[in-house]
């Protein structure tokens, strides 16, 4: 399997170099999204990359954009990366990993939905018995299911800082009451359709991140990425018992190796072993077979 840790495009501006995607001017209405193979865990960028997962991610992603679509409007252009790159080296370079998409307005917040306790939110329900102040039952353990999904944001960190969980009320005052209601809305219910789908295919998603931007009309569109292994977790359902955190299609695999080592999550990241760059890259390809695959 390639790796592509860097994109090197030369006929498109470079404006922006995430921790993931590296984003190119397509003129003035559009971008051209790169999903590379690095890996950020604990919001430090990994020194190697996953073979084939920036190709992953954006398969995943193309999938629920066309899924979602009935939902609400997205950032996905009609416009084939041939289109806008014609070299064929560089075309090489991006394989399946390149997406066109419409240049819209982020809003400063991640729409976060969680169906079940785990990560983040299970440190805040220990502490606190609520997740972003959303008070739940008593009793509850690692890796429950909620008794319904809960829309839980967070701010947008930069590169190598760490996302802070806010409350909805932090939500209304940065982005508007009227758009955080929406955001919430259109977010609970793409959760919702596309954890029954995952379901079906024997994918709990446990919780996942999306992001929204706004047109020139104010219109409000799913942008980034959707419900990949990098933004979700994703359980297999044969192996979910709650009680302790389950095995995982996601970078969480990466992250649970991460958490052995005497590393204190800041830059640099350490090397991983081959042997789990190996099986991460296995269980990306696996969650995408699952998924988008034969039923």
């Amino acid at each position: 399997m390639s790796a592509l840790y860097q994109s090197s495009l030369k006929s498109l501006p470079l404006i922006a170099r995430g921790k993931v995607r590296d984003i190119y001017e397509v003129g003035v209405d559009h971008l051209l999204v790169v999903t590379s193979d690095r890996l950020s865990a604990f919001d430090v960028v990994l020194p190697q990359p996953i073979p084939s997962k920036g190709e992953v991610l954006t398969r995943v992603s193309r999938f629920w954009f066309d899924r979602t679509g009935s939902l609400i409007p997205n950032h996905v252009a009609d416009v084939p990366v041939a289109a806008v790159v014609t070299d064929p080296a560089e075309l090489a370079q991006i394989g399946d990993r390149g997406m066109v998409v419409r240049r819209l307005s982020p809003l400063p917040v991640e729409a976060i939905v969680r169906g079940y306790l785990i990560g983040s939110g299970w440190k805040d329900y220990q502490r606190t018995g609520a997740v972003c102040g959303i008070e739940l039952p008593p009793r509850l353990r690692q890796a429950d299911q909620l008794p319904e999904p809960i829309f839980t944001p967070s701010t947008k960190a930069e590169i190598g800082a760490h996302d802070e969980n806010i409350d909805f009320a932090k939500t209304a005052e940065l982005i508007g009451a009227d758009l955080a209601e929406r955001v919430r809305a259109v977010s609970l219910a793409i959760y919702q359709d596309c954890a029954a789908y995952a379901r079906e295919r024997g994918i709990i998603i446990a919780d996942t991140k999306l992001e929204f931007g706004l047109d020139d009309q104010g219109q409000l569109h799913l942008i980034d990425e959707v419900l990949t292994p990098d933004s979700s977790r994703f359980w297999p359902a044969d192996q979910y018992a709650p009680g302790t955190s389950p095995p995982s299609f996601d970078k969480q695999f990466v992250r649970d190796y991460l958490e052995t080592l005497d590393w204190d999550k800041t830059p640099p990241g350490p090397e991983l072993p081959q042997a789990i760059i190996d099986r991460t890259a296995a269980k990306y390809l696996e969650a995408e077979q699952r998924l988008t695959g034969p039923s």
